[in-house]
Order: C-alpha cells, then sequence, then structure tokens
C-alpha cells in the first residue's frame, strides 16, 4: 500500500514500543483467539485477562461482537467484508501492541489466508494464533447467542461451519490449540495462562 503524497507520518517522533513496554514492565504481544462461533474464545479471553489484571499486566481484548458494533458496522460476511474486518482489526491490534499492551482478540477468523494476513500486519514475532477447538456440533448444542437455531432456520446467511467453510490449523501450523471439547474451561484457563506468561515477562538486562 503506498503513501499519498500528502502524508506524513510521525512515527520516527513518538515514543517506542520499547519505552512503552519498560514504563509498564512487560511485553506487547498480540494473541490471536480463532475458531466457530461459540467454541469460547470470549469466555477465555475474558478470564485470562482478568487472572493477567491480578498479576499487575496491562491488556486489551478485541471481541469481534462489540468492534462490529462500532468501529466495523459497514461490513457484512461476504469474503471480502471478511478481509476488511481482518485488516482493520489487525491494524489496531498493532497499535495496542506499539503501546506496549498485551492484546487478545476474539475473531472467527476462519480462513488460514485470513490470519496469516493478520499476522503480516501484526509481525509474525508479535503474533500468536491460538485456535479455540470446538466441534460444530458442539457450538450449535451450546448456542450462546442463538445463532445455530437461527442459522438452520435459515436466518443467517454465510453461516460458518454451515454455509461458510471454516479452515482449522494443519500439521505445518505453528497455531496454539486448546480444546474447549475434551478440557474444563478452568484447564483452558490454565494451560493458555502456562504458556502465555513467558512471552509477555520483561525483558532483563544482560
Amino acid at each position: 500500500m503506498s503513501t499519498p503524497e500528502n502524508i506524513h507520518t510521525e512515527f520516527h517522533r513518538m515514543l517506542g514500543r520499547e519505552a512503552k513496554e519498560v514504563q509498564l514492565r512487560q511485553r506487547g504481544h498480540v494473541f490471536w483467539f480463532y475458531g466457530l462461533s461459540g467454541s469460547g474464545k470470549s469466555t477465555l479471553a475474558n478470564a485470562v485477562e482478568r487472572r493477567l489484571a491480578e498479576q499487575g499486566v496491562h491488556t486489551k481484548i478485541l471481541d469481534g461482537d462489540n468492534i462490529r458494533s462500532r468501529l466495523n458496522s459497514d461490513l457484512g460476511f461476504s469474503d471480502t467484508d471478511r478481509q476488511e474486518n481482518i485488516r482493520r482489526i489487525a491494524e489496531v491490534a498493532r497499535l495496542f501492541l506499539d503501546s506496549g499492551m498485551v492484546v487478545f482478540t476474539s475473531f472467527i477468523t476462519p480462513k488460514r489466508d485470513l490470519r496469516a494476513a493478520a499476522a503480516g500486519i501484526v509481525g509474525s514475532a508479535d503474533f500468536t494464533p491460538v485456535y479455540i477447538e470446538a466441534s460444530f456440533e458442539t457450538c450449535a448444542e451450546r448456542d450462546v447467542k442463538g445463532l445455530y437455531a437461527k442459522a438452520a432456520a435459515g436466518g443467517v446467511q454465510h453461516f460458518t461451519g454451515k454455509d461458510s467453510s471454516f479452515e482449522a490449523p494443519i500439521g505445518a501450523d505453528t497455531d496454539w490449540v486448546v480444546s474447549t471439547d475434551s478440557k474444563s474451561e478452568e484447564a483452558c484457563i490454565e494451560e493458555l495462562l502456562e504458556r502465555i506468561l513467558p512471552l509477555i515477562e520483561p525483558k532483563t538486562e544482560s
């Protein structure tokens, strides 16, 4: 993407991310939670954030429904709109990352190329994709938002897992996988904290 001639960025004059991380006593990182609707993305993101807050960690959750209710309220669920939805939120995640924050997103992000695009915007070194795994049947049984019943009745178009495909990670992917099908909520939270904390600990002087 080219920069118009009349745009003169100020990044070089701003206080940098490293200074913000020193101030916050943590390392910024983006944990991109993705999976089917009802898999537990938002539940786990909120629970993990509260546990980290108890330890003094500064965080920000970017939730799919929240973002679509305001910033991305102009977007639908076509492939083109999903691509723009992810592009915008990845840019927002990068802004919080630059301020030294630990960021959690909660977006279905059904396609591998969408997740790759988000990683490209944020920067792969600061981006951890976390697949919140639950079967379509499990999510339909939970149906916490009533969307599966509505989709079954034909009231939701482009519904992921039914009308629109979902691409789970494959063997070569380095994505974390947290199964809410086979583990309790508390076990999932503990697993996530155990893996997250080493990535956000402040740098030590050598």
